[in-house]
C-alpha cells in the first residue's frame, strides 16, 4: 500500500532573547515582515542566517542551517512570554551536538531497521547512525543542511518557504527529493507547516519536526507536571533497539493511555517493559483519526503552572512522543540553564516508524508524478 491519497497527490553569532520577558497584549494582531540577520557561518564558509517572525502573539526565531526553530515565544496566562524550546545561542552546538533541537526532519523522520528496505525488487541500504539502525534521515540528513528560505507576508500571515534538494543516493536514499516546508504564523498566533515533497524515482519520505517543547519555558526544568491527552487507542510497541515489532497494541490498562488528560510523571517509572526498554515515553502512538483529508486535533500538551497550552492537528496517522529520556546534562540551552532527562519533551506528527519494512503499515512510498503534501497545526493559548 503506497502513501495515501492525502499524504500523495498526483565562529557564530549570539541569539535569543532572554527565558521570559512582558511585553504588550497576549494576542496582538498583525504580523511583523520577517527580519534576517546573520547567525553564523559553517567550517567551509556557508553563511546561516536567522529569519524573526512575529504574528498574534507568537515570535519565532528560524534558521537556515536545518530548518531550526530556535526559539518559540508565547504569553503566559499573565501575559509574560517564555521561550518554550529547546535549543542553542549558537551554531557551533547546532552542527556537532544537538539532538535534532527545533528541527526540520528528512529524509525519513524516525527509525528504520538495520538502515535498509527494498522498494520494487531494489534494496537499499542508508546511513546507520542509531545503532544498527538508521535515524532521521541517517547521519547527515535534513537538519544537517542549509535550507533556501523566501520570506512571505500573504494577508494577515507572515512565514517563511524553505526548500532543500535531496540527491539521489543522499544517505542512500533513492531518487532527487525536491522538497518544500512553508513555515506560517497565523494572525492568531497559530504556527501551520505545510510539507511538500516530488521526486524522480521510487523513495520513501516521511517529513516531520522535532521541536522540544518545555511549556513553563526552555531550561526551567522538568516537563514532567505538564498534562497530555493523546487521541489514540494504540500504540506501536518496539524492540530494544526501539524499532516497532508490528503489533498495534492497546493503550487501555498501560501507561500509555493519555485518551484523558494527565500528568507526564503519573506512570513514566511505572516499570512497563516498554518503559524500561526506551528510558521513558520513545514511541509512537496509532491516532484513532487515522490519515485524513485534513488536519484534524489529535493532542493537548498544558503546563498547569503557566496556563499555556499546546494543541496539535494534523492529517498524518502518527504521534511520536519522546519524553527528553536521553537528555544527560551536557548541553547548555541559551538561558544557560543545562538540559537533564524529562527537561523537554517532542511530539513528532508523523506516518509510522519502520513503515518500509512493515507491509501492514500505512505506505510512506512516494513515486514519480506524485505531490507529498501534510499539513500540521500548533496552536497555542491560554
Amino acid at each position: 500500500m503506497e502513501l495515501s491519497r492525502r499524504t500523495v497527490i498526483a565562529g557564530a553569532a549570539a541569539a535569543g532573547l532572554a527565558a521570559a520577558t512582558t511585553a504588550g497584549p497576549a494576542h496582538a494582531r498583525g504580523g511583523r515582515k520577517p527580519v534576517k540577520e546573520l547567525f553564523g557561518k559553517l567550517a567551509d564558509g556557508t553563511e546561516v542566517h536567522r529569519w524573526s517572525l512575529e504574528n498574534g502573539g507568537t515570535r519565532m526565531k528560524v534558521l537556515s542551517y536545518g530548518g531550526v526553530v530556535q526559539s518559540l515565544e508565547i504569553p503566559d496566562r499573565r501575559g509574560r512570554y517564555a521561550n518554550v524550546s529547546a535549543g542553542f545561542d549558537n551554531l557551533d552546538d547546532y552542527v556537532a551536538r544537538s539532538p535534532h533541537f527545533g528541527a526540520l526532519i528528512g529524509r525519513y523522520g524516525n527509525r528504520i531497521a538495520k538502515g535498509r528496505f527494498t522498494l520494487d525488487g531494489t534494496t537499499y541500504q542508508l546511513s546507520v547512525n542509531d545503532g544498527e539502525n538508521s535515524l532521521h534521515g541517517g547521519a547527515l540528513g535534513f537538519d544537517y543542511r542549509v535550507w533556501d528560505v523566501e520570506p512571505f507576508t500573504e494577508g494577515s500571515d507572515v512565514g517563511l518557504r524553505l526548500r532543500y534538494t535531496s540527491a539521489d543516493g543522499e544517505m542512500g536514499y533513492p531518487g532527487t527529493l525536491k522538497a518544500k516546508v512553508t513555515y506560517t504564523l497565523t494572525r492568531s498566533g497559530d504556527w501551520r507547516i505545510d510539507y511538500a515533497a516530488t521526486t524522480d524515482k521510487a523513495t520513501v519520505v516521511n517529513l516531520t519536526s522535532h521541536v522540544y517543547w518545555n511549556l513553563a519555558g526552555e531550561g526551567s526544568g522538568t516537563i514532567e507536571d505538564h498534562e497530555l491527552s493523546i487521541a489514540a487507542s494504540r500504540f506501536t510497541p518496539t524492540d530494544a533497539g526501539l524499532i516497532p515489532t508490528g503489533e498495534l497494541a492497546k493503550v487501555a490498562g498501560t501507561p500509555f493511555d493519555f485518551r484523558r488528560a494527565k500528568p507526564i510523571g503519573r506512570d513514566i517509572r511505572a516499570g512497563h517493559p516498554q518503559l524500561v526498554l526506551a528510558k521513558g515515553f520513545d514511541h509512537n502512538w496509532v491516532l484513532d483519526k487515522g490519515v485524513t483529508a485534513r488536519p484534524e486535533h489529535i493532542a493537548t500538551l498544558r503546563d498547569p503552572a503557566s496556563g499555556r497550552t499546546l494543541r496539535i492537528a494534523t492529517d498524518q496517522p502518527g504521534l511520536q512522543f519522546y519524553s527528553g529520556n536521553f537528555l544527560d546534562g551536557t548541553l547548555t540551552g541559551p538561558g544557560g540553564s543545562v538540559y537533564r532527562q524529562g527537561d523537554a519533551l517532542c511530539l513528532e506528527t508523523q506516518h509510522f516508524p519502520d513503515s518500509p519494512n512493515q507491509p501492514s503499515f500505512p505506505s510512506t512510498v512516494l513515486r514519480p508524478g506524485q505531490t507529498y503534501r501534510t499539513t500540521t497545526v500548533h496552536t497555542f493559548g491560554p
